[in-house]
């Protein structure tokens, strides 16, 4: 027992390595140095071009009377400074070069990098990638230990709420105050969705009210994106009265999810324009109401409908769909039956090559 005891208390336990101790990667660590080492050049020659000669090069003697183009700035270099910055390859040291420009005042001033702004400490990428998992539904602190072994440990909370505040400033700034005037949209796609979300550390969700703008080229542009606390009316008319406000232009066509209030704030501002029930949300009502083993036989011949070449021929087989899935699906057809001119506006706004120029809602 005394053996034991003395043994017992000569022997320690061994220490296990931690997660991750271990887990020495050479290629990452290769790559930071060479991402170091590609920005420091990049720095380099940017400096170079401004006062138009390599490092310890002599400024080149320029004839004034046979000079042509622009007159060359002149400057000298002093020396270099620490920068730090963090990146989605992590945390590194940056030298970064430093330099006198002379002035038309006889004066110097400093020299501001363009690819390295000042006061920067992290790429759009890692803010991009911050904002991206806070947004996600998780609070500041666990985002900093999603993403320590991203960064090294090196963002903290203050960092997220610094990002995500800037992320909502700018976002606030393009959604609320960008002028429309220039903004040459010809149809509008109106959609209420619901977003879920993490508030005070419980799960909710959001209505918003989306308002996506189709150019004449097809592209689309996003043009609001309203959290209005539902879909009624006066919310609707609130999003388009602001629309209308920042410059937006009566449009020539108008696609709608079919919402009630929508097609009351819409008859109120624009009753004349051509409107059409958008198509997907047709599909997927006739879905949601019919068995699983009908799904792909309903939508071949839903988009043998909508696709049609004429408008005497989208109702020719608008009528056959009724009548051949009216025994099976009632409730299902009930959407289809309303609106009965709902998908003769989409064969107007057909190109030359038969493809539809609004392409249904995603």
């Amino acid at each position: 027992m005394i053996a034991r005891s003395r043994r017992s208390r000569s022997w320690k336990p061994r220490r296990r390595p931690a997660l991750l101790d271990d887990w020495f990667d050479p290629i990452e660590a290769a790559l930071r140095d060479q991402v170091r080492s590609f920005i420091q050049a990049t720095i380099e020659a940017e400096l170079e071009v401004v006062l138009a000669r390599p490092r310890y090069g002599r400024q080149p003697k320029v004839d004034p009377e046979n000079a042509d183009g622009p007159e060359r700035i002149t400057g000298h270099r002093h020396g270099h400074r620490s920068r730090s910055l963090m990146g989605t390859f992590g945390r590194m040291e940056i030298a970064m070069p430093r330099a006198r420009l002379d002035t038309a005042e006889g004066r110097t001033t400093e020299w501001k990098s363009t690819a390295l702004r000042a006061y920067q400490r992290r790429t759009r990428q890692a803010d991009s990638l911050i904002a991206g998992a806070y947004l996600a539904g998780t609070n500041s602190r666990r985002v900093c230990r999603a993403l320590a072994a991203v960064f090294g440990g090196a963002v903290g909370k203050d960092t997220v709420s610094r990002v995500w505040r800037k992320v909502k400033a700018d976002w606030d700034a393009r959604n609320n105050a960008r002028a429309l005037n220039d903004e040459p949209t010809v149809r509008l796609i109106f959609d209420g969705t619901v977003v879920g979300v993490r508030l005070d550390r419980k799960a909710t969700a959001i209505p918003l009210l989306v308002v996506l703008g189709v150019r004449e080229d097809g592209q689309k542009v996003l043009l609001a994106v309203k959290n209005m606390g539902g879909e009624t009316s006066q919310a609707w008319r609130t999003v388009l009265d602001d629309l209308v406000k920042r410059g937006l232009r009566k449009p020539e066509f108008l696609i709608v999810d079919g919402a009630t209030g929508l097609e009351q704030a819409l008859a109120a501002l624009w009753g004349d324009v051509p409107t059409q029930r958008c198509t997907v949300h047709k599909h997927r009502n006739l879905l949601a109401h019919a068995p699983q083993r009908l799904h792909n036989e309903i939508s071949a011949d839903y988009n043998d409908m909508v696709y049609a070449t004429s408008a005497a021929e989208i109702e020719q087989r608008r009528r056959a769909f009724i009548r051949k899935w009216r025994p099976n699906a009632r409730r299902s057809l009930t959407a289809s039956r309303r609106r009965v001119t709902g998908s003769s506006p989409l064969h107007g706004c057909r190109l030359a090559n038969g493809r539809a120029r609004v392409p249904p809602m995603p």
